[in-house]
Parts: structure tokens; sequence; C-alpha cells
């Protein structure tokens, strides 16, 4: 953003200290382009709160009053503190990534090949949030296509926190290493928050997830000090920043020898805080940086999510459903009749995991036996789910016969 000019009109009276008045707001936000933005306030702000107001997004103001007979005129020009440079006019194009060189043939071995080919042919792809190995289990004999490693869920799993920038990247990798392991072909999106820090910090991330077995991953637009995208209270840094973030994310995987076809996500969350239009334009800017699917964050109605598909187009659009939170309960029917591509469910392990076992253990609290819990599942059933079948094979075709009898 290179500048922003606010306009306030007050017909008839000079403005006073306290006076009421409607404030309209131009936004300047590609030179080259000659992109503009406006939007207006129907309530009144006094002037010291307009000033509070904008100081949240680390302004400057440079107030110059103009004065005619009836209508007095204030004009406010604010630098773009935290983005000094115009926005780039050049777009990112890889030949060797145009979605119709993945139309034909059969789905690949290679998880992000195949996540690359599901994108490019017909469907949504449904990716339930998992957060550790029980759960990717239990998704994986669902039936599921594809897995979603949300960061409020691996964070709880991992560290029994809340998703308030937490957890490390390590803890990250180390989770969607194991999770990759379990099934190899299987492609994995994997939530990376912010990125961890700087572009080169980005850079790493997105080797380190791809080397993990990741098909994919997501980087966002908050600071630092995130918060989970369904809680109140974020903050988002400039344009500029985060196209900054995306540009590095696809260096990155453009600099993978042998040619990855690694997919990187930008997210946005700025709607909660500047509106569906800064959110949607700051998804146009990262699908011009290299972004290969647009992620909204927070949607909250079905006229909003088909207006976000129809302005990205033909880019793929993401859409987050978690029971309780910021957006609809859309079912994936409801998502892909709406045109989003990809819709995951963050919580969808984690909180039905926090019943079941509050459940177990008041049971086993109050009766003094798992009994009633377990279901009638012992634990060759458990194994079972584990992936029990697979080892003891796999132990005989190598020679081994420590599990002939279990």
């Amino acid at each position: 953003m290179a500048a922003l000019s606010v306009s306030v009109s007050n017909p008839g009276r000079r403005l006073g200290p306290e006076a009421r008045t409607n404030w309209k707001f131009y936004f300047l936000s590609c030179p080259a382009k000659e992109r503009f933005l406006e939007h207006s306030v129907s309530w009144p702000w006094f002037k010291g709160q307009l000033w509070a107001r904008l100081s949240l997004i680390r302004c400057t103001m440079s107030p110059v009053l103009s004065t005619t007979s009836n209508t007095t005129t204030e004009r406010w020009i604010i630098p773009a503190v935290a983005s000094t440079k115009p926005c780039s006019t050049s777009r990112y194009h890889n030949p060797r990534l145009d979605p119709r060189n993945y139309l034909d043939g059969p789905l690949s071995n290679n998880p992000a090949t195949r996540l690359r080919q599901m994108l490019a042919r017909p469907g949504i792809i449904v990716a339930p949030g998992i957060c550790d190995g029980i759960s990717a289990r239990c998704a994986i004999e669902a039936g599921f296509d594809c897995l979603y490693q949300s960061g409020a869920a691996t964070t709880a799993s991992r560290l029994g926190q809340p998703d308030l920038a937490i957890a490390t990247l390590n803890d990250f990798v180390g989770a969607a290493e194991m999770v990759c392991g379990l099934e190899p072909t299987m492609p994995v999106i994997a939530d990376a928050d912010t990125g961890f820090g700087g572009p080169t910090m980005i850079a790493r991330t997105v080797t380190k997830y791809a080397r993990a077995g990741v098909a994919g991953l997501h980087i966002e637009d908050q600071v630092q000090t995130k918060r989970c995208g369904h809680l109140l209270g974020k903050q988002v840094v400039s344009r500029e920043e985060f196209v900054t973030r995306i540009r590095a994310a696809v260096l990155a995987r453009d600099s993978m020898p042998g040619g990855s076809d690694f997919v990187i996500i930008g997210r946005t969350d700025s709607a909660q805080v500047l509106g569906m239009d800064e959110a949607i334009l700051r998804l146009k800017l990262a699908a011009d940086a290299g972004a290969d699917v647009c992620f909204i964050e927070g949607v909250k109605t079905k006229q909003l999510l088909e207006q976000t598909v129809a302005a990205l187009a033909p880019k793929p659009v993401l859409v987050n459903v978690i029971s309780g939170g910021l957006t609809p309960s859309f079912t994936s029917k409801d998502a892909e009749a709406m045109g989003a591509k990809i819709i995951i469910f963050s919580l969808a392990s984690c909180v039905p995991m926090v019943h079941a076992v509050r459940a177990a253990m008041k049971a086993l609290k109050e009766t003094g036996t798992d009994f009633i819990a377990a279901q009638g599942m012992g634990p060759r059933d458990f194994f079972e789910v584990m992936g029990l079948r697979d080892a003891i094979s796999l132990d005989s075709k190598a020679g081994g016969s420590a599990f002939v009898s279990i």
C-alpha cells in the first residue's frame, strides 16, 4: 500500500473538536496499476477516535484543512509505514505447474503431484483435520483422500496448549513427518502459521515440510504473535509483507532439485480486521506472487464465499469450517456448490476426542473400570487400527518370524 487518503466531509459547519462526521477512506493500493479502494464508515467517530483507530495500523498522519463557505473538508495523507515499496507489476508464471499438465493419467504416488492432480480435476477435496497418529489412522480408515494437519490441533495434541503461536517449526515438522509416513501416497496439507520468521526462515520451513512428505502448506498474513483464525483480536501484517512471505515460499519450492510439485497456499486473516475487499485483494496479490491456492479464513456467509470464489477465479479457493467458529457449518456439498475447491475441517478430530476422553475418564473415575468406555475394543483390535497387519506382513516378507503368533 503506497498511501492512504482519508477525506472527511461535514456539510454546513466547520469541524469542531467533537464534531461527528462521515468518514470515507481511499486506499491507493498500487500506483503502477492505479488501484484504489474506497471504504465508507456509516457510524460517527470523533476525530480523536479515528486517530486511535488508525494508530492500530501503525501509520503517521499529516492533516491539511481546507474550508469553503458551507463545507469543511479535512484530508489526511497517511504514508504506509510498513510498506515502502509499490506493488510489483510482475506476475508469477511457471509453465511446468500449469494445471492442464495434471488433468490426465493415473493419480501419482507422489503426494504433492497427486494433490495437484486433484486440484486440476473435478470434485471438491475434503480434508479432515488430524492431530496425531490415532486421528490420522482413523481418517485413512474412513476413506478420505487427503488429510489436513491443523496447527491448532497439533499444538493441542503435542503440547497441550492453545493455538497462540506456541508450537515451533520443529513441533510441526515432527508431527507432519509422522503423519505422512503412515500412508506415503496420501496428500497432507499442513498449517505453517506465519512461516516462523522472515523470508529465509520461510524458505527453510517450505524445504523442511517438503522433506517430511507434506504435499502443500499454507502461510498466513497474521503477525508473528498469531492466534487461531476463529478467535477475535487478530492483527495482520502489511500487504507487502504478506506477498513477501508468499514469494519466499514459492522461491524455496522452485529451488528444490528436480522440480517440486509442492503446493503453496496463501491464507489471509484480514477479512475480520480490514474487510472482505481487502482480503480478496490480498489473495489476488498472493496469487500473482505464485500461490497455487487461495485460503480466506473466517468467511461468514454463503454469499461472501461465492463472491470470493468468483473474484479469484480460476484460482482454487480453500474454506475452513470449524463448528462454532466464524464460518457457517457448510457441508462439503455446500462448499462445492459455492465453488470452493478444498474444504478443511480443522478440529474434526481433536474436539470429538476431548468429548470421548472426558467421558471415558469420568466413567473410569465413577466406576473404577474402563470396561464401558472401551466398548468391547481389546488391544489387538486397537492395534489393527494402528496398522498391525501391515507391520506383521512386512516383518514376514523380510524373513522375520518374531510376530508369527500374536
